[in-house]
């Protein structure tokens, strides 16, 4: 660790960025003890969380401690051992709410997705680097869709749409920022379009077409398909404007909220900590767009400041969507 801090730059670091990003944090892990009350005495899930944070806070420095080259120069092999690694829990994954995207060892879990997607932004950045801004070439982008298409094909495997569409959201985000073809993206667009169309009328089933209709009319469905999202909202509308405490959230503690450590989080945070919490989360992380822009605005290095923009998309996409 010695080694590590005396590379680190003190004077460069972003600590405005960074108090931003550990004031989350501990309002996650304050959300993350509240439910672990509810569980019993054990607080298992703050206590990996306690674990994941010592890893994350030095893996932040061992980052910051190197030089962009350094990430360039390993952007490929970062991303072939994600592959390999997609590749590997599809035969020896532990199955995890009908998804084998799981690796599970000695009480701990790991889903290669989440490194995915930052090999995904690594080696698209390096391929950006590479091109010297002739991004208008039909070959970068069919080149960077068929690298992207390769990690969302072993995801799909698993199956996890979700993270799915979180990779193509981050190729298509930074295919839309690097300014390549309107032409293709475009086309793109209209095949999607296209395919989502014919699935619908024609692929899914009676059972998959209730689940997206519940998703957008969860009151049509209130003790089925659509009682998560409900008994979220309830919760969020219980807490009002200052919550009612962490540790008293009656959805949250008395277990009406399904998956509150993980999918229904805000929620938790939306009840016991109220609309000040929720604005509190969701300013933080406005705060944190705000300098991670700035930083792209001041970058003179293409590959740093695609991987900012990879970044930004990644974080902004899965906010949207779990909120």
């Amino acid at each position: 660790m010695s080694g590590i801090l005396s590379r680190f730059s003190w004077r460069n670091f972003d600590w405005a960025l960074t108090g931003a990003v550990f004031f989350l944090i501990f309002i996650g892990l304050a959300a993350i003890y509240s439910v672990d009350l509810s569980r019993g005495e054990e607080l298992v899930y703050f206590r990996k969380q306690l674990i994941a944070l010592s890893v994350g806070v030095f893996l932040m420095f061992l980052a910051a401690s190197r030089q962009s080259g350094f990430f360039q120069s390993y952007a490929k092999w970062v991303f072939l051992f994600c592959l390999i690694l997609l590749l590997g829990v599809l035969f020896f994954g532990s199955p995890i709410r009908g998804t084998r995207g799981w690796f599970v060892v000695a009480g701990f879990s790991f889903q290669p997705v989440e490194l995915t997607k930052l090999g995904l932004i690594l080696i698209l950045s390096y391929i950006v680097f590479r091109f010297g801004r002739r991004f208008e070439r039909p070959l970068f982008f069919f080149g960077t869709g068929l690298v992207a298409l390769s990690a969302i094909v072993l995801v799909l495997l698993q199956p996890d749409l979700g993270s799915a569409v979180i990779l193509g959201l981050i190729w298509f985000g930074i295919m839309c920022l690097v300014n390549t073809r309107r032409l293709y993206l475009i086309g793109l667009t209209l095949v999607v379009v296209a395919i989502s169309l014919f699935s619908w009328f024609f692929l899914l089933q009676d059972y998959q077409k209730n689940r997206v209709l519940t998703f957008v009319y969860p009151e049509s469905d209130p003790l089925g398909a659509g009682y998560n999202t409900n008994q979220a909202a309830i919760a969020i509308g219980s807490g009002k404007f200052f919550g009612r405490g962490l540790g008293f959230g009656s959805q949250s503690q008395l277990r009406f909220l399904p998956e509150a450590q993980t999918d229904f989080v805000f929620s938790v945070i939306g009840e016991e900590l109220g609309f000040a919490g929720a604005l509190a989360v969701l300013s933080l992380f406005g705060f944190i767009f705000w300098r991670l822009i700035k930083i792209i605005q001041n970058s003179d290095n293409d590959f740093a400041a695609v991987v900012v923009s990879g970044t930004a998309i990644l974080f902004f996409s899965q906010l949207v969507i779990n909120v």
